[in-house]
C-alpha cells in the first residue's frame, strides 16, 4: 500500500512539474512582442518599393539636432530601446495630449540608460533648436534621455515614410522642403535594440500608453 502511494505521489509530482514548465513557457511566449515589417502593415502606409519586405526591416540612418544643438544619429541609438513620435510645438490639438503621455513614459524610464524617447518635429521652419529647447524644458525632458529633434524637412518626412511608416506615400507628394502640410499622426512607435519596429500605440490614449510601458519592460528583458 505504501509503495502504491509513493508511486502515485511521484506521478503527481511529475504532472505538477510538467504543468509548471508548460505554464512558464506559455507565459514567456505571451510576453514576446512581434517584429513588425512592411508586409504586416496597411499597404497605404508603406512605400511601394518596400511593400514586399516580409522580414529584416530596420530604421534607416538619420542625423538631426536635439534641443541642445547636439547631433543625434541612428548610431547613438544602437543597442537602445526607443519610442518615436512626430509632432510640432505649435500644435494645439493632439500633440499636447501625446506629450503629456510621453512625459509619463519619461518618468517611468528616466533612470534607465537603455531607453530613449525621440520627438521629431514636422515643422522645422518654426521648430529650430531654440524653440525645441524651450518646449523640452517645459516638459521636464532630460536631454540625455528625451531628444527633441529638428533638421531638414525632406529628411524628417522621408524617415517618417520609409522607416517608421507614419506618413502615407500618397500624402508625401505634397511634403517637399517647402510643403505646407504636416504629418499629423497620433502614433508612438516602439523600436528595439536592433532598430526593429515592435509596436504602434495611440499616443493620446492612456490605456495604450500603459501597454507601451509594459511592452518596453518586455523588450528590456530580451537579450
Amino acid at each position: 500500500m505504501k509503495r502504491i502511494a509513493l508511486v502515485f505521489l511521484l506521478f503527481l509530482a511529475g504532472v505538477i512539474v510538467v504543468y509548471m514548465l508548460q505554464t512558464k513557457k506559455q507565459k514567456e511566449n505571451e510576453e514576446q512582442l512581434s517584429i513588425i515589417n512592411p508586409i504586416d502593415l496597411d499597404p497605404e502606409m508603406v512605400d511601394p518599393e518596400l511593400l514586399r519586405i516580409g522580414f529584416g526591416h530596420t530604421i534607416g540612418a538619420f542625423r538631426f539636432q536635439n534641443q541642445e544643438g547636439k547631433f543625434i544619429s541612428d548610431k547613438d541609438l544602437k543597442g537602445k530601446i526607443f519610442v518615436a513620435e512626430y509632432f510640432f510645438t505649435s500644435c494645439g490639438t493632439i500633440c499636447p495630449k501625446m506629450n503629456v503621455q510621453l512625459q509619463r513614459v519619461h518618468k517611468v524610464f528616466k533612470e534607465n540608460d537603455e531607453v530613449r524617447l525621440l520627438s521629431f518635429t514636422v515643422d522645422p521652419e518654426v521648430d529650430n533648436v531654440a524653440q525645441m529647447q524651450r518646449y523640452a524644458a517645459a516638459h521636464g525632458a532630460d536631454p540625455n534621455r528625451w531628444y527633441f529633434l529638428t533638421g531638414k524637412k525632406k529628411e524628417l518626412y522621408e524617415l517618417a515614410r520609409k522607416s517608421f511608416f507614419v506618413l502615407k506615400p500618397a500624402e508625401a507628394e505634397n511634403q517637399g522642403d517647402v510643403g505646407s502640410d504636416f504629418i499629423h499622426t497620433n502614433n508612438f512607435v516602439l523600436v528595439d535594440r536592433k532598430m526593429r519596429i515592435r509596436g504602434y500605440y495611440d499616443g493620446t490614449s492612456e490605456s495604450e500608453v500603459d501597454q507601451l510601458i509594459t511592452d518596453i519592460r518586455v523588450l528590456l528583458k530580451e537579450k
